[in-house]
């Protein structure tokens, strides 16, 4: 708490002054823009493939749901984050099940298993006693917070993921772009489905835990519509989806340093801006055109 309250003085001191320099000697902040630009990276790469599947309110379901996963670390006195992986991991998986073995619709089923998971959630946060800094950071995200821990955790992911949207890249885009040729052409598309969503849902959880449950949906789902409103070519709309997530949350992170704002909305609020130039800029286009 004390060197909390120390770098937060700090923070204070310096963000009026507009001194890049000696914001970026902080190791909170280093590992903040670090964290930052990687979730970004991950999020722009994850994200294209969730947009184009129509995973967007997956991403958002798995994000609310977490809240049981927060609290039952609070509760346990552990890490939130050790306990976000596993329950984020198995939500997800669980979830896809339900979908792919009842004949409802698939925003039905996330609806459904949201609110129960929500109000869960909701009802066990009674029974969090005392200071409740690690719940809120959580629900609210705090990427000046991050450990390298945090760092270690999303460079593996992001490892992972990489490997295996590379490694299948082909697949990947016929499963995405039609799900029944793929599977006539024997592509393993529940193995690849299931694959996906296991690194979408742990990305989720690591995403939380800088952006918060409240505004992690936006974070993957933004820089992707964005780079889908510049081009449609599959190969140059996920790469400008990782350049545009890479990028907007460096900028989002420098944003919240020099006006001293919360970190998790800049990013998304810059994310948003974006979204808006780009918007106006292709309407301009056109009309021009």
């Amino acid at each position: 708490m004390y060197l909390c309250s120390i770098y937060q003085f700090n923070w204070l001191a310096i963000a009026p002054n507009f001194d890049f320099v000696n914001l970026l000697q902080f190791p909170f902040m280093q590992r903040a823009i670090a964290g930052a630009v990687l979730m970004g990276i991950l999020g722009g790469l994850l994200g294209s493939f969730a947009t184009l599947r129509q995973l967007s309110f997956f991403s958002h379901a798995v994000g609310h749901a977490a809240l049981i996963g927060v609290v039952l670390g609070v509760l346990l006195q552990l890490n939130p984050t050790w306990m976000l992986l596993p329950f984020t991991l198995v939500f997800g998986v669980v979830v896809l099940y339900f979908i792919d073995k009842t004949d409802l619709a698939s925003d039905s089923v996330l609806s459904i298993v949201l609110s129960g998971a929500l109000a869960i959630g909701i009802i066990m946060t009674s029974f969090v006693p005392g200071y409740r800094g690690n719940l809120m950071r959580v629900l609210f995200g705090d990427i000046l917070a991050i450990n390298n821990t945090d760092l270690i955790l999303t460079v593996l992911l992001l490892i992972a993921s990489s490997i295996f949207i590379l490694l299948t890249l082909q697949q990947q885009i016929l499963l995405t772009l039609n799900p029944d040729v793929a599977q006539v052409q024997g592509v393993p598309v529940q193995l690849y489905r299931y694959g996906f969503i296991i690194l979408l849902s742990l990305s989720v959880a690591v995403a939380i835990t800088a952006i918060g449950v409240l505004l992690v949906n936006a974070f993957l789902v933004i820089p992707a519509s964005t780079a889908k409103l510049i081009s449609h070519h599959f190969s140059r709309f996920l790469g400008l989806s990782i350049i545009i997530g890479s990028t907007t949350s460096f900028v989002g992170i420098m944003v919240s340093g020099v006006f001293n704002l919360a970190s998790g909305p800049s990013i998304v609020l810059v994310q948003f801006l974006c979204f808006l130039g780009v918007f106006l800029a292709v309407k301009l286009q056109f009309k021009a055109v």
